[in-house]
């Protein structure tokens, strides 16, 4: 079965209630019609945190979370206008991230201290204003997400056609780099991020992954990911990715890569992917 199909497959559920729930990005304007203060952000009566703590603490696939900020937690939920209530916030709020599977999936949070190899956080990756802007949008949609391959997870705003990407508003999408594209996945966040929990990356990744995956994965920093030669999108690549070389690059140059590359094939500039 090929990568394509087996997305199609395992893409994360979503029923009704997420789809009436999900965060409908920064760029609808009924978010935006008044500014919610910090305490009524923070201060709601069903935060989702505990219950995201039993969740990884119920699963079988390896979740690192790393120390947040607190400051910065607050500062990020008040210019994105979510709350305490969503994963989206209770993991901005209380986390510095999430490292899945050894890191090959990085969840961006709020991270504590300024390690320049350490993880960057969720404001960073988006060029989040230092101070609350009302008028400030993400380019496309939220970026929520690496992986260790220059995948790119992202949360739509309010016009996904308009910027050129698939799915409906507050939809997952995927960016990915063995095909150059944008992919939606058919689920909101919360939705994504059980389906993770529930081992959805396994069979996602299957014919992206290699004998030994795990030990070269597990020594990269929070700012590097893997670059293949020949590229991931190669046919060589697809005919024998065991036999690529593999070398650690900062993940601002391996976007820079992956949308060169676009361009140099379609003339199509797959947008804003992270400011890493």
């Amino acid at each position: 079965m090929g990568i394509e199909e087996v997305r199609a497959d395992t893409r994360p559920a979503s029923d009704g209630a997420e789809q009436a729930t999900r965060w409908a990005g920064p760029s609808v304007p009924v978010r935006r019609c008044g500014k919610r203060e910090v305490n009524e952000l923070l201060n709601v009566d069903d935060p989702a945190w505990p219950l995201l703590l039993q969740e990884l603490s119920g699963t079988d696939v390896p979740v690192e979370v790393l120390p947040g900020d607190a400051e910065m937690g607050r500062a990020s939920l008040l210019q994105l206008q979510v709350s305490a209530r969503s994963n989206l916030g209770a993991i901005v709020l209380n986390c510095g991230g999430l490292l899945v599977d050894s890191g090959w999936l990085r969840i961006f949070g709020s991270p504590h201290g300024t390690d320049p190899e350490g993880l960057p956080g969720l404001a960073e990756i988006n060029a989040m204003p230092s101070t609350f802007d009302p008028d400030w949008r993400p380019p496309a949609g939220l970026v929520v997400a690496h992986d260790v391959l220059g995948g790119v997870f992202a949360l739509n705003g309010g016009n996904p056609r308009a910027a050129g990407r698939p799915g409906e508003p507050g939809e997952i999408v995927y960016f990915a780099p063995d095909v150059l594209g944008w992919e939606a996945l058919g689920a909101g966040h919360s939705a994504w991020l059980s389906w993770i929990l529930a081992g959805g990356l396994q069979e996602f990744y299957g014919g992206l992954r290699w004998d030994g995956w795990r030990t070269e994965v597990s020594v990269l920093n929070g700012q590097h990911r893997l670059s293949l030669f020949p590229p991931l999108w190669s046919a060589e690549a697809r005919e024998n990715l065991p036999g690529t070389s593999r070398r650690a690059l900062p993940m601002a140059e391996l976007l820079g890569l992956s949308r060169d590359s676009c361009l140099q094939f379609d003339g199509t500039d797959p947008g804003f992917l992270g400011a890493a």
